[in-house]
């Protein structure tokens, strides 16, 4: 089973995830019975914020002074029936400016799921690995929206 630990510091998510804990817990069900994520134990925590928080921590960890959209920061931490794999943050000026070509929860989707597979090994440095991660991106969004 997957599970997502939330935590908000920015008041406007609740606006439109009204029970975001709920939300993700759906969808993490979800997942954990798709034939990839299926057996996978994984843990990891998400933290919505906004753009002055994203700014922040991106100068912090990767030394870059400006937005982002989804920071991930893995981690590998071994307990008795879980694999901690780290925590991810996103900004919500950014899901919700990307919502008005499509919809809040679709763009939040892409966002964790970005987020999710950095924490479980995937990159984008090189052109092949940046297919093979979008492609699992949009497996995965398949099984929440009709995604083309």
């Amino acid at each position: 089973m997957i599970k997502a630990n939330l935590i908000s510091d920015h008041s406007n998510w609740k606006k439109i995830l009204k029970k975001p804990n709920e939300y993700l817990k759906k969808r993490l069900n979800v997942l954990s019975k798709s034939p990839s994520f299926r057996g996978k134990n994984h843990e990891f925590s998400i933290l919505l914020t906004n753009n002055k928080e994203m700014r922040h921590l991106n100068n912090k960890f990767r030394k870059k002074n400006k937005v982002t959209d989804v920071l991930s920061f893995p981690i590998r931490i071994i307990g008795k029936r879980k694999l901690y794999v780290g925590d991810i943050a996103i900004s919500y000026e950014i899901v919700k400016s990307r919502s008005k070509k499509t919809n809040f929860f679709l763009e939040f989707d892409k966002m964790w799921i970005h987020g999710y597979l950095h924490l479980i090994g995937y990159d984008h440095k090189k052109n092949d690995d940046f297919k093979k991660m979008l492609r699992k991106e949009k497996l995965i969004l398949k099984y929440f929206h009709k995604v083309n």
